[in-house]
């Protein structure tokens, strides 16, 4: 026979206080003296009470749930954020549902409706673009959306990214400095604000310096098709390839460094400087000692998380679009440039 679940006025009666105070210990921000805390967990314990989560959000019509929507985890970045953010959130009173979703339109506007129907009071859309008019069916519902490491001009959504253009521009620079001239490009997804915003910037600085790409080629931010990408353009006589290559993020720019070594017997940096996006933890490992662009993952979380409670919390002025710059950090597969200072 399954037993009656213990209620919040069994708590309060063994704690010896009211039935409120019971509901402020178990209400995230909620004001309780740490006597009262710890009475009425004590009492909790004893009884074996667990607070009803969805009922109370039935009653104050807040779940305290985000829920967020990503595309992959392949990528390190995004493993290490989606924690960053979850701890974040808890810190503030809030649970993550985590959503997976394939990088289409169709598909992400499929799992954000499945998003709704769970109640959560927000939502952050991490690596994806979404459709306007599933942008508007959350803006209709109430539910504040933040887009993390994408950008959407012309809505009304708030985002947060690290500069992207001016990080484009950073690794262009760097190259030039370095005095390669054949520079290629292995890019990410077309549909990525990511991927167009660094490619903008760094074409766009080398244009100013009479330099045009030597080489592009695509490889969709997937390992495997970097690694191609990689084969047809450095599988090469010498003076046909690139001396430099800008990967659009180090999960690709580690596959790429793989084929340079171990399948083409290229140096780097002696045959082919490599500069990659992210400076997820293993660019710096010894085995790939990788220069890159940080993304400043710290402060895009922190920015995320304010920008979204505002929201949640009426608070908020208005849509918040936010860039943020990060550094090159530069390291062993690329040469020194003399006098370089960012």
């Amino acid at each position: 026979m399954v037993e009656r679940p213990v209620t919040s006025a069994e708590v309060a009666a063994r704690a010896g206080v009211s039935q409120s105070a019971v509901s402020r210990v178990f209400t995230p921000g909620a004001s309780a003296s740490k006597a009262t805390v710890d009475k009425v967990r004590k009492a909790a314990a004893e009884l074996g009470y667990r607070p009803n989560v969805l009922a109370r959000a039935m009653v104050s019509g807040k779940s305290r749930i985000i829920g967020l929507v990503v595309a992959y985890l392949e990528n390190h970045f995004y493993p290490e954020a989606l924690e960053k953010l979850s701890n974040a959130l808890q810190e503030r009173g809030y649970h993550v549902l985590i959503f997976m979703a394939a990088n289409t339109s169709d598909k992400i506007d499929d799992v954000v409706e499945e998003i709704l129907d769970y109640q959560v009071d927000g939502i952050i859309a991490a690596s994806v673009a979404l459709s306007s008019q599933l942008s508007e069916r959350c803006r209709a519902a109430g539910i504040p959306m933040v887009l993390f490491n994408r950008s959407q001009p012309g809505t009304e959504l708030s985002y947060v990214t690290s500069n992207n253009r001016a990080g484009g521009r950073k690794v262009a620079e760097y190259l030039l400095a370095c005095g390669h001239q054949r520079i290629g490009h292995i890019a990410g997804w077309d549909g990525a604000s990511t991927q167009a915003d660094r490619e903008a910037g760094f074409v766009a600085r080398l244009h100013e310096a009479g330099q045009d790409l030597f080489a592009r080629a695509g490889g969709d931010f997937h390992a495997d098709k970097a690694a191609q990408a990689a084969r047809d353009m450095f599988d090469k006589p010498a003076d046909q390839r690139p001396d430099a290559v800008f990967v659009a993020n180090d999960h690709m720019g580690f596959a790429v460094m793989d084929v340079l070594r171990f399948e083409l017997g290229l140096s780097v940096p002696g045959d082919v400087a490599v500069i990659a996006y992210d400076d997820v933890p293993i660019a710096s490992w010894p085995a790939y000692d990788m220069t890159t662009v940080r993304q400043p993952a710290n402060r895009m979380v922190a920015e995320t998380v304010d920008i979204l409670l505002a929201e949640i919390e009426g608070k908020s002025d208005g849509p918040r679009q936010v860039e943020i710059d990060g550094p090159l950090i530069i390291r062993g597969s690329t040469r020194k440039a003399e006098g370089w200072n960012e």
